[in-house]
């Protein structure tokens, strides 16, 4: 199954999708849109275009497990994308992903304004291989 990831930002959300057999998470690209309603909308539609069988939201926790706003702000987008997507849409735990993917910008010397525009679909990236590395090893948790 086609699985997207999402990582939402209030003025760039990255995403990234996992070719049908699960293997491959690749970058998708990023949606620059402040809107809120306006950026679900093009979700839902990169949904569609891409026949996504599932989309999973990134959730970003706080360290010691509590929500905080932007996880609060991530569950009422996954919610407004459930209205418009027919298919499942799940949160997934993504703490320090951010983190990572400016340590794996680091390591490529991604700098300035390149790594400004890649910095959020290489978090969705890292979300996605998360959700897919937890998915082959509890096949019966879903």
């Amino acid at each position: 199954m086609k699985i997207m990831a999402v990582d939402y930002g209030d003025a760039r959300t990255g995403l990234a999708a996992c070719d049908r057999t699960e293997f491959l998470a690749s970058p998708l690209g990023v949606i620059h849109e402040y809107n809120f309603d306006r950026c679900v909308q093009q979700v839902a539609y990169a949904v569609e275009e891409y026949q996504i069988g599932k989309v999973v939201v990134g959730h970003p926790k706080n360290m010691d497990g509590s929500e905080g706003d932007r996880a609060k702000k991530c569950e009422l987008f996954a919610e407004k994308l459930r209205a418009l997507v027919s298919v499942p849409v799940v949160l997934w735990d993504e703490r320090r992903t951010t983190v990572t993917a400016h340590q794996y910008l680091n390591e490529t010397n991604t700098r300035g304004k390149k790594r400004k525009d890649v910095v959020d679909e290489v978090a969705a990236t890292i979300i996605l291989e998360s959700y897919l590395s937890w998915r082959k090893n509890h096949p019966d948790e879903e």
